[in-house]
């Protein structure tokens, strides 16, 4: 893979964001789950009740993926996904539903109770 294939955003105008809280818990997370997992994929496949759904697991960098950097994280997102995903922010929530990542679509039209699937 060349250096030409793969694509550093700034996070100040970046595809995708990452709250504080949820950079804090990746890395929480990297250190027991993630171990060997160089970065986070953000992705987007088909299924869940609206049509998409959000997939964030720890992973190897793939040929083609775009790379975002932030905060000492770094996201891997495949080309298709990206489309998806431009300008969502990923937050890391606590409360009394419980705890998880959160994902803020500004280009969903419509999302699931749960908040883990979406339509556009």
């Amino acid at each position: 893979m060349t250096h030409s294939e793969l694509t550093l955003e700034s996070t100040s105008n970046a595809l995708v964001k990452a709250t504080p809280a949820a950079i804090e818990a990746l890395k929480q997370l990297q250190q027991t789950e993630g171990a060997g997992k160089p970065g986070v994929r953000l992705g987007v496949k088909g299924g869940g009740c609206s049509g998409f759904s959000y997939l964030l697991e720890f992973d190897e960098l793939r040929e083609g993926d775009n790379i975002l950097l932030q905060d000492g994280i770094q996201f891997f997102m495949d080309r298709k996904s990206s489309i998806y995903l431009k300008g969502i922010l990923l937050d890391f929530a606590a409360g009394l539903k419980g705890k998880g990542f959160v994902f803020k679509n500004p280009n969903a039209s419509s999302t699931c109770g749960c908040g883990e699937s979406f339509s556009v």
